[in-house]
């Protein structure tokens, strides 16, 4: 990446010191590999990194960039694996970390409400709940326990506790305009924070969805509804033994999903690629084959020395012991001659197996233990604990050695984009989304490693981790290839992503020409500059500081 220190204005730089202290404003080769570093070759270095303290600081940071006309990326932790990490969307723009600001803000014990800044996590969120003994879940995803709580949601992440969707349990925030302006939601600004905190949609216009996926404005604190942990909480196992029952598994799942609510959480699909890159490590080049990936008759092969299905599925139960059992019973009824291998976990249940495994001895003794470590990180997952179980997958394709914790993609050299389109929950769609997947994935040498995510009762979300070596520029070039074609021919076929790469969101906004529009009027009655994320989800044109 090239070295854009030289294109700052001195001036802006020595103001920006002055705000925060010399010590907190990087240029050249002071800006830490963590802002430069990302998961995929490309994109744009920032041009500085000015690491604030205090969100009061940042009206000050924002004046001294339009009086210079230089541009700002806002990040969190920047821990944006396969979405573009710290990296900004356009170049020579100054990153504004955030990180340090991990103020948990407010509480409410009662009735469950959390106000956090940029910088708290899902871990420090889960120490914080942990510490002081209150029983609510972190809104936890498979990103791990160093990402942003808040940005997760601005980003309308989902995960499988009681609170699929993030955005929907954030009821409140407070962000700073590009002018400088502090922006509070209009129950806030009446004098009733509390109320602001307890009333997602206040009173008025609603504004808060405006900063979410955009740069309309840096958000400095949000209000999150927490899940309560429930008394009984379990978690749901079984198989398709046959690829052909995928449709009808479809249609029970959405039917349980229906009947359910409430008590039936997330449920996953994950095809046999996918478990096997959770479960054993990915073959010596001399078995793959001419493109380089796991010949049919060696996935079905380790499908059977493993035990694992052409599709695995996963769901969580929550409620009162006789509300979960009495679920169970219908589950079992309605996946009767669809699903196999049907298994129900407690907590207790996963301590068992993890205990019996470790008293097996050789290879199938390690296996077991392999799967019963796995079934306990889920079993913390689902129960709002946060934990990297979900972040070897990113190392499996580049053969890399896996660190025993502090799971870092960008830094440690993974090759990753993400591929996360919206399906809807019909039998057809789902079968032409998989091979539709399936085909472009493995044209393009990838591995097809899919899992289908309930949305509710009516979408799956898949997400598709796109694999390769990052020191294999062909390989890189070939997974940005694929990542657009699966975009641009899903979207022909009736499916598009919830969220985007930074290096395919400007396309994205040359697609929706009427709705991009809109966001541009808007962009340019709060930030005339254009200096606030310039990019992010839209057609920005590229732009350097000296742009008159």
């Amino acid at each position: 990446m090239p070295d854009l220190a030289s294109t700052l204005p001195t001036a802006a730089v020595s103001d920006w010191r002055k705000v925060l202290g010399a010590d907190r404003v990087y240029c050249s080769t002071e800006i830490p590999q963590h802002h430069r570093s990302d998961t995929a070759s490309g994109g744009h270095a920032p041009a500085a990194v000015l690491k604030v303290e205090r969100a009061d600081q940042i009206p000050a940071l924002l004046q001294v960039a339009r009086q210079h006309r230089t541009p700002v990326h806002p990040i969190s932790t920047g821990n944006n694996w396969g979405y573009g990490s710290s990296l900004p969307n356009q170049p020579a723009a100054v990153v504004l970390d955030l990180s340090e600001l991990t103020g948990i803000i407010h509480f409410d014990p009662a009735l469950g409400v959390v106000t956090v800044e940029p910088g708290v996590t899902q871990g420090a969120l889960a120490a914080f709940l942990e510490s002081g003994g209150h029983d609510f879940m972190v809104p936890v995803t498979g990103a791990g326990p160093t990402c942003s709580v808040l940005a997760n949601a601005l980003e309308r992440g989902y995960g499988i506790t009681p609170h699929v969707d993030h955005f929907a349990a954030v009821t409140d925030i407070e962000a700073v305009l590009a002018d400088g302006t502090v922006y509070k939601s209009a129950l806030h600004e009446a004098g009733t924070e509390e109320l602001a905190r307890l009333f997602k949609w206040g009173i008025g216009p609603y504004l808060n969805g405006l900063f979410t996926q955009s740069g309309f404005g840096i958000v400095t604190r949000m209000t999150i509804a927490l899940a309560r942990r429930p008394a009984c909480t379990k978690i749901c196992l079984f198989n398709l033994a046959d690829d052909r029952l995928l449709e009808r598994a479809t249609e029970r799942i959405r039917e349980l999903l229906q009947e359910l609510p409430g008590i039936l959480g997330g449920v996953n699909l994950m095809n046999r690629h996918r478990v096997l890159a959770m479960t054993a490590p990915y073959p010596a080049p001399s078995s793959l084959d001419e493109d380089g990936l796991m010949p049919e008759d060696m996935v079905n092969a380790l499908g059977k020395a493993y035990q694992i299905a052409p599709w695995t599925g996963f769901a969580t139960l929550y409620g009162t012991q006789d509300v979960v059992k009495a679920a169970q019973r219908h589950i079992r009824q309605k996946l009767r001659g669809t699903a196999t291998r049907l298994l129900f976990l407690s907590p207790s249940n996963v301590d068992w197996i993890a205990k019996a495994a470790g008293a097996l001895p050789g290879e199938i003794g390690r296996r077991l233990q392999r799967t019963a470590n796995t079934l306990r990180a889920s079993m913390q997952l689902v129960r709002g604990r946060p934990n990297e179980t979900a972040l070897p997958i990113t190392y499996w394709r580049s053969r890399l050695e896996q660190p025993k914790s502090g799971h870092n993609p960008a830094h440690d050299g993974c090759g990753l984009f993400w591929y996360a389109p919206l399906v809807p929950m019909r039998p057809d769609s789902v079968r032409k989304f998989v091979n539709f997947a399936t085909a472009t994935l493995r044209h393009h040498k990838l591995e097809p490693l899919i899992t289908l995510t309930s949305q509710g009762d009516r979408l799956f979300d898949s997400t598709i981790p796109l694999l390769f070596d990052r020191k294999d520029p062909s390989a890189s070039d070939s997974a940005r290839e694929a990542l657009e074609t699966l975009i641009t021919s899903g979207r022909s076929l009736g499916f598009y992503p919830y969220r985007l790469h930074i290096q395919s969101q400007e396309a994205h906004g040359q697609r929706q020409a009427t709705s991009a529009q809109l966001a541009k009027r808007l962009r340019r009655a709060l930030d005339p500059d254009d200096l606030l994320a310039p990019g992010r989800y839209d057609t920005a044109p590229t732009r350097t500081p000296s742009d008159g």
